[in-house]
């Protein structure tokens, strides 16, 4: 599937379905980003960097499934006035799971990070999903 990001804003984020599975696309802010990238990996309980979760050159741009790993849950975080969490990324209502802005559990009962599914850019204003 291919999704035109343009209009979606610095800091904005959007929900869209992809064979059948939610996905969120956020781009993120400056302040976002340094949030993300000045964990100490270590002390993650599913450590990956947020390079890894992000292409090379496109860093604001996340793209991740948006169902908790815990029970599946849709965590808040993505709409506007929806709470992010201590982490300022994602809560999961369901069970307080939170997740940070690189989509990476942090804290509560979930095992693992949002999961990123496969995409690439296709121009600066779109990607392609799958």
């Amino acid at each position: 599937v291919d999704i035109d990001i343009a209009r979606i804003a610095e800091g904005q984020a959007i929900k869209m379905f992809w064979r059948g599975k939610l996905i969120f696309i956020r781009n993120r802010t400056k302040k976002e980003i340094e949030e993300a990238r000045t964990v100490d990996v270590a002390t993650l309980r599913d450590p990956q960097t947020d390079q890894s979760r992000v292409k090379d050159g496109k860093e604001q741009w996340l793209v991740v499934y948006g169902n908790c790993t815990h029970l599946g849950c849709v965590p808040l975080g993505t709409g506007v006035g929806e709470p992010k969490g201590e982490y300022d990324g994602w809560f999961c209502p369901c069970h307080g799971s939170h997740y940070d802005t690189s989509g990476r559990i942090r804290k509560g009962p979930a095992p693992s990070n949002l999961p990123v599914p496969p995409y690439a850019f296709l121009s600066d204003t779109k990607i392609k999903i799958g």
